[in-house]
């Protein structure tokens, strides 16, 4: 690679994450900012979303998911900001140099910042290992949406929805938006996920609810003809169907994360970072849902504001490299801890809370502990994909440099 481009700020992905991070950074007065995007189009999954309700919070009033991906980018473009589409980073360097792939040929950015914010993706059939033949007619939601407010598609007539959240009751929209109506919504967990406003939209809409589903098989040669499973009772039951919508499960969009000199964590599956969002090279931030999968695009956009407003600071004036301590769960329930690390600096603008989830229901005191000393301890009674926010850990109660263990006291 002969040629080197040079921007101030390059931002990896041109979703929600990554467009209100650049409106914003231009906000705080950052030039030169860039948004890198493979897709034709900056807007990210909001794209491919044609129903409400998106930007309520941020925007002030309810969009369609096309509409808002526009006004993001409408936005983003008024503020200065330039949006590189067709734009594919392959790799990440040492101190904010990435490659990249463009339609010119493989080139060279060099940044004095960079921010990552590719987002998520649902868990493919085989990452949850389904059984059953292998017939036409199994879609992740995102490959629905695609198909139907995209291109205009029906893929199938009847499908069954495999998961229950947010994503999943998404599905049961787009489906009706495409002329199609979900057979049943499976679960294989005991609870529906989703959150209790939406729990009755299924049953209002004629659908089916089945929770604590186990052995999940689909059948069918050419095409889906039906998915079994074994009931809460115990019971083998069988719903004849044209299709399966595999929903949910998301996972950080990390393939460039392994890839690279930065550190990922095996909790949230994106990268390590402290309290300021930066990786484990300083001269990386990150925002959006690849920290952590998953959360709504209002939840997105607020947050990268706070990012924006970080790297700003940081840009004018570095934090650089400084001693840290590690922070993780040592709970098998608490499926991860967000940072992953505690910068051991006193610099303005560090996250207030720490975020978590838990693979299991459960209600007790989560603590963190350092040395033997408690330094936060909170009361949490949750469930799987709820958002757990607890106050920092305070670098004064740290003492000397020791690591942080979390768990919860039942």
């Amino acid at each position: 690679m002969s040629d080197v481009l040079n921007c101030n700020v390059a931002i990896v992905g041109g979703g929600t994450a990554g467009l209100a991070l650049a409106t914003a950074l231009r906000a705080q007065g950052v030039a030169d900012v860039v948004v890198l995007e493979r897709d034709v189009e900056a807007g990210g999954v909001p794209r491919h979303c044609g129903h409400y309700p998106f930007g309520i919070r941020e925007l002030g009033r309810a969009f369609k998911g096309p509409d808002y991906a526009r006004a993001l980018v409408r936005n983003a473009k008024a503020a200065g900001v330039e949006i590189r589409s067709g734009v594919t980073v392959t790799a990440l360097h040492p101190n904010a140099r990435l490659g990249l792939n463009t339609a010119e040929g493989n080139v060279e950015l060099q940044a004095n910042r960079v921010a990552l914010c590719t987002g998520v993706r649902e868990s493919s059939r085989a990452q949850r290992f389904l059984s059953g033949t292998r017939p036409q007619g199994v879609l992740t939601t995102g490959a629905l949406q695609a198909m139907v407010y995209l291109n205009g598609k029906r893929p199938f007539k009847r499908p069954v929805i495999l998961g229950s959240e947010l994503v999943s009751f998404s599905a049961i929209m787009t489906c009706r938006h495409g002329g199609m109506r979900a057979a049943a919504m499976i679960e294989e967990g005991p609870r529906v996920t989703v959150r209790n406003f939406m729990r009755p939209y299924a049953a209002l809409k004629g659908v089916p609810l089945f929770t604590g589903a186990r052995d999940l098989r689909i059948h069918g040669h050419r095409e889906v003809e039906a998915i079994s499973f074994t009931n809460r009772r115990g019971v083998t039951e069988m719903i004849e169907t044209d299709g399966v919508i595999i929903s949910g499960q998301f996972r950080p969009e990390a393939a460039l994360l392994h890839a690279s000199h930065l550190d990922v964590d095996a909790g949230t599956g994106g990268p390590v970072i402290d309290q300021y969002g930066r990786a484990t090279d300083p001269s990386y931030f990150v925002t959006g849902n690849l920290l952590r999968p998953v959360e709504t695009s209002g939840w997105c956009w607020r947050e990268a504001g706070e990012t924006a407003r970080r790297m700003a600071r940081d840009l004018s004036d570095p934090i650089g490299r400084v001693p840290f301590v590690c922070q993780r769960s040592v709970d098998p329930a608490l499926r991860f801890v967000l940072p992953q690390r505690i910068a051991l600096t006193d610099a303005a603008g560090a996250m207030t809370q720490m975020q978590m989830r838990v693979s299991e229901p459960v209600s007790g005191h989560l603590v963190a502990m350092a040395a033997g000393n408690t330094v936060m301890s909170q009361f949490i009674d949750s469930r799987p994909e709820r958002r757990i926010l607890t106050p920092m850990v305070s670098l004064s109660r740290l003492g000397q440099a020791q690591d942080v263990e979390v768990k919860i006291l039942r």
